[in-house]
C-alpha cells in the first residue's frame, strides 16, 4: 500500500471515528436534557420563557385637581422579556410559587391641560425657572427596568392558571421630559411675576434625574394553555411607590406606573 492509500485510510478512519463520537455525544446530551426534565417534573418545577408588551401609563391617583383634563396619550411599545421557575407543592399540585426575571420597557405620550402645576423649564440662556404653570404639558415617559416577580400560583383545570404578588424593579434607564406651550408660568410662586407661553412660543423641561432607581408594586394575572407547551398570558402591574425621588417637589403629587403586560410563553 502506497503513502496516498495510507493517508485516504487514515483519514477515513478518523471521520468515522469523529461521526461516532458526535453520535455518541447528542445521545448523552440528549439523554442528560430528557433526565433533568424528568427530575423537574418529578420534584414539582416548570420552566417559563414570556415575550410580550407593556401598553399602560404613569399616573397620578386619582387626578389631582392640577390636572383640569387630558388632552390625548399615546402609549408607547414597551418590550418584555422574561424567565421564571414555579415550584408546585402538594401532591395535587395546584398551588405553587414562582420566582422570574424579566427585562421590560414601559413608554407613554400624553398631553394635558393643567393649572397651578409646579414646573422647573429652561429658558433660552440655558438656565431653569422654577415655578406655577397654567396652560398645557406634554409629556413623555420612556423607562426600562430589571424586574423580579414573586407570585403565588394557582392552577384552575388543566388549562388556565391564576397569579398574584409582589415585584421588585431596578430602573436601568428612565427619561421623564417634555414641553411646556399655550399658557403662562409665575415664578417663584402663585404671587410672582408672569412669563406668557403662546403659537410656536414653548419651553422644554426634563425631570430623569429625579427619578428613583429602584421601584415595587403588586402584579396579578392570568395565563391560558393553548397548546402543550404554548401559553398565552396577561399581566397587569401597578406600582406602589413614587417614580419620583422622595426629596423631588417641583412635581406635587406621586405618580405610578400601572400596565399591562400581555404575550406568549413557552413552558418546559
Amino acid at each position: 500500500m502506497n503513502s496516498r492509500n495510507i493517508l485516504i485510510a487514515l483519514i477515513a478512519a478518523f471521520v468515522l471515528n469523529a461521526e461516532s463520537l458526535y453520535a455518541q455525544s447528542s445521545d448523552y446530551k440528549a439523554n442528560r436534557e430528557h433526565k433533568g426534565l424528568i427530575w423537574s417534573a418529578l420534584h414539582g418545577l416548570d420552566y417559563e420563557f414570556k415575550a410580550g408588551v407593556n401598553i399602560g401609563g404613569t399616573s397620578p391617583l386619582p387626578l389631582p385637581q392640577e390636572i383640569r383634563s387630558i388632552e390625548s396619550y399615546k402609549p408607547g411599545l414597551g418590550i418584555a422579556l422574561e424567565g421564571n421557575a414555579t415550584k408546585w407543592l402538594g401532591k395535587e399540585q395546584k398551588w405553587g410559587v414562582s420566582v422570574g426575571l424579566r427585562l421590560e420597557s414601559k413608554t407613554m405620550t400624553t398631553e394635558a391641560t393643567v393649572k397651578n402645576y409646579g414646573m422647573e423649564i429652561f429658558n433660552e440662556v440655558g438656565g431653569k425657572i422654577q415655578g406655577i404653570w397654567t396652560g398645557g404639558v406634554r409629556t413623555k415617559v420612556r423607562t426600562s427596568y430589571l424586574t423580579v416577580p414573586i407570585l403565588a400560583n394557582l392552577k384552575i383545570g388543566n388549562r388556565w392558571k391564576v397569579s398574584a404578588g409582589p415585584y421588585l424593579s431596578y430602573m436601568m434607564e428612565g427619561d421623564f421630559s417634555g414641553n411646556v406651550y399655550e399658557g403662562h408660568l409665575r415664578t417663584p410662586d402663585a404671587t410672582g411675576s408672569r412669563v406668557n407661553f403662546s403659537g410656536e412660543n414653548i419651553a422644554t423641561y426634563d425631570f430623569s434625574n429625579e427619578l428613583r432607581r429602584f421601584q415595587w408594586g403588586l402584579q396579578a394575572g392570568g395565563t391560558w394553555k393553548a397548546y402543550k407547551h404554548l401559553n398565552v398570558h396577561a399581566d397587569l402591574t401597578w406600582g406602589l411607590n413614587d417614580i419620583f425621588q422622595k426629596d423631588f417637589k417641583t412635581i406635587s403629587f406621586a405618580m405610578y406606573p400601572i400596565y399591562l403586560n400581555f404575550g406568549f410563553g413557552y413552558e418546559f
